[in-house]
């Protein structure tokens, strides 16, 4: 039994360490890449470059306006993830714990917008965008980005588990509504808001199609929109090109190191919910 399990144990270590690689080559090589000057990008198809040039780094940083979508994507991710979280968590603690009619169908209609994809309301909510004159703004970019129904969803099965008692005791006290949320049931799952608002803030930082949709100028493109931009009178620079994708991802990447935990948590929460 023993050797048996040794020989498992190699052969899913093998096979581990066989995707890990599948899946981080395209990374490596986006990263070489970026490190090359223009004419070993196309005359050096080896696995290591010959010698480091970070031209490409310097003419992203200084030649295109990637600080300035830097800071259209912040600006939105952030906006967007506290104002998902704060409509989500007071939609689920008004399903869990608040009897008012209509309960039951407003619940129904936040699992139903599960199945209506994404795509299929763009038309309807460019056209509403454009009514608003909200089209090449910030308020364009993030408000069709602030219904989260998983959220909303998670946050109500946290609620629904909390003891009757607690939101009982606090009424007996003289609390409102506001104070059972925010000062009692809140922070009793501060783990749980940190890790959907990392996922929150990493689908709004890596959002390409809608912002690609209702944003008219360069200056306010987000880092996703903005990579599209990278080239020049004689065509595509493939090493500025990857340095700005690297540029662009380092964000996301710095996070999800730092928050490693919290996200796996958040991903292994949203699967269950939507499985």
């Amino acid at each position: 039994m023993n050797s048996m399990r040794r020989i498992e144990n190699v052969i899913l270590t093998t096979a581990t360490l066989a995707f890990g690689v599948v899946w981080i080559f395209p990374l490596y090589w986006a990263f070489i890449t970026s490190i090359r000057s223009e004419q070993n990008v196309v005359g050096n198809a080896s696995l290591w470059p010959n010698e480091i040039d970070l031209h490409a780094y310097m003419s992203a940083l200084f030649d295109t306006k990637l600080m300035l979508w830097y800071v259209n994507s912040i600006g939105t991710a952030v906006i967007a993830t506290v104002v998902v979280l704060l409509i989500s968590v007071m939609c689920a603690y008004a399903l869990s714990q608040i009897r008012f009619p209509g309960r039951g169908l407003l619940y129904g209609l936040v699992l139903a917008s599960f199945m209506v994809p994404t795509q299929a309301l763009v038309v309807t909510q460019f056209i509403l965008m454009k009514n608003l004159n909200l089209i090449n703004t910030w308020a364009g970019i993030i408000l069709p980005q602030l219904v989260v129904p998983v959220v909303i969803i998670v946050y109500k099965q946290f609620f629904d588990a909390v003891p009757k008692e607690m939101r009982e005791a606090v009424v007996l006290d003289g609390g409102g509504e506001f104070t059972i949320l925010f000062k009692v049931y809140l922070p009793l799952n501060w783990g749980i808001t940190t890790a959907l608002a990392i996922v929150t803030f990493i689908g709004v930082w890596n959002n390409f199609f809608w912002p690609f949709l209702v944003i008219t100028s360069e200056d306010m493109m987000t880092v996703p929109v903005g990579i599209t931009q990278v080239h020049d009178t004689f065509g595509l620079h493939f090493a500025k090109l990857m340095a700005v994708a690297m540029l662009a991802a380092l964000p996301v990447i710095a996070a999800y190191l730092i928050f490693q935990r919290r996200v796996t948590d958040a991903i292994m929460i949203s699967s269950g919910v939507k499985g």
